[in-house]
């Protein structure tokens, strides 16, 4: 890097000399109100990559249970769905040099475990209202066809398999991190990363000029194709290993006939996290839509069938989401949730444990009969689901 200054040809040649960030929240707020600066490469269409901020110092926690221990100082995402983490020092600063390596691996880390799609949608959202932008026009960078929550389920996947960027951003970018970077970008397949230099000139009144540069480049072109692996799905003999040597018996119907009904009538397609999932889509009204996940987490160990209200109101919009809430079993837990749903205009996901489907009789019978009922176009009918799963299955 060299301390000479840029010129600027207007009527008169100026000079901009460099200047340092004054201080790092100063360099942080820039980066979180101008991203396009760290906008380099593409999308996997060829398009050109822009981020969108997810959240300034995200939470890290380091399990399931408890709060945040570290803070990111920014959480970017792109249209791909591909999450990109930002660490930002001055020059000044000497943990720039090797300390915020170990510190963004640990992010990296942690962040791939314990951040859920909801979550991170939940701080995506917060972070719109708080800098004065409408969903509509934040989700329209990201989005496509696909509704929020099919996209932070995107994301969530793309943490889980290690697929993200890891970028290190200062003012000075030492030797020595320069060094650790490209080694890390030959070695971690599925996880870029990169160290930006951003210069800073200044020169009369409010004119500045940025100028980044970008190292770890060269080492990433030189991946193989590949040596990027797709992301690993569960499979259905995946699931059905966890479900016969985990579950006690009645979660294990209950999640057998889940998954049966579903390769059946349906579409099943797996999860790409750390623990075994399966998401379903039935045809309904000429649509592909999901319906609902499976999920048999590791860490803590529990199982959960989730429904995803918030694509099925971008599917079959409201009336037809609020139908399928209403066809629902009247399990206690289960209403409970709903209840938040409509007070929400059913915009989110919906959890339950199998554990409290098994304390109710007929609960997976009466879910299997909404289901068949929604891919019908049938309207809900208490009589109907009593004929088709047993008195126990519908809503009184």
């Amino acid at each position: 890097m060299t301390d000479q200054p840029v010129f600027v040809l207007g009527s008169d040649l100026q000079a901009l000399e460099p200047a340092a960030f004054e201080t790092e929240a100063e360099f942080q707020e820039l980066l979180a109100r101008h991203p396009r600066v760290l906008d380099f490469g593409s999308l996997a269409d060829g398009q050109p990559l822009r981020l969108v901020l997810v959240a300034r110092e995200m939470g890290v926690p380091t399990s399931a249970e408890s709060g945040p221990a570290y803070w990111l100082d920014h959480l970017f995402v792109d249209a791909d769905g591909v999450p990109t983490l930002v660490e930002v020092k001055r020059a000044s600063d000497t943990r720039i040099r090797r300390e915020v390596v170990g510190q963004m691996l640990d992010y990296a880390a942690n962040g791939a475990r314990y951040w859920p799609g909801a979550l991170l949608q939940r701080s995506f959202e917060e972070t719109c209202v708080a800098d004065g932008r409408t969903l509509e026009e934040a989700y329209g960078e990201l989005l496509g066809d696909r509704s929020p929550e099919e996209f932070w389920t995107m994301v969530e996947e793309r943490l889980a398999a290690g697929q993200m960027r890891l970028l290190f951003v200062a003012d000075r970018i030492p030797l020595e991190l320069r060094a650790i970077v490209e080694f890390l970008n030959r070695q971690m397949r599925q996880t870029d990363v990169y160290a930006v230099e951003l210069t800073q000139y200044r020169g009369d009144g409010d004119l500045r000029v940025l100028v980044p540069r970008i190292h770890g480049e060269v080492a990433t072109a030189a991946k193989s194709p590949s040596g990027r692996r797709a992301a690993q799905r569960t499979t259905r003999d995946d699931m059905d290993t966890v479900i016969r040597t985990r579950l006690a018996p009645e979660p294990r119907r209950i999640a057998t006939a889940l998954l049966d009904h579903a390769a059946a009538r349906g579409r099943l397609e797996g999860g790409t996290a750390q623990y075994s999932s399966m998401s379903v889509y039935y045809p309904v009204a000429g649509r592909q839509v999901p319906l609902w996940t499976l999920s048999l987490y590791d860490n803590p160990v529990k199982e959960e069938l989730a429904f995803s209200f918030g694509s099925i109101t971008h599917h079959l919009g409201l009336d037809g989401a609020a139908a399928f809430a209403e066809s629902l079993p009247a399990v206690p837990e289960l209403e409970k949730k709903l209840e938040v749903q409509r007070e929400k205009g059913h915009k989110g996901w919906l959890s339950v444990p199998l554990t409290a489907l098994a304390a109710e009789p007929g609960a997976v019978e009466g879910i299997l009969a909404a289901i068949q009922q929604l891919m019908d176009g049938q309207e809900s009918s208490p009589d109907r689901l009593d004929r088709a799963v047993g008195p126990q299955a519908g809503r009184p």
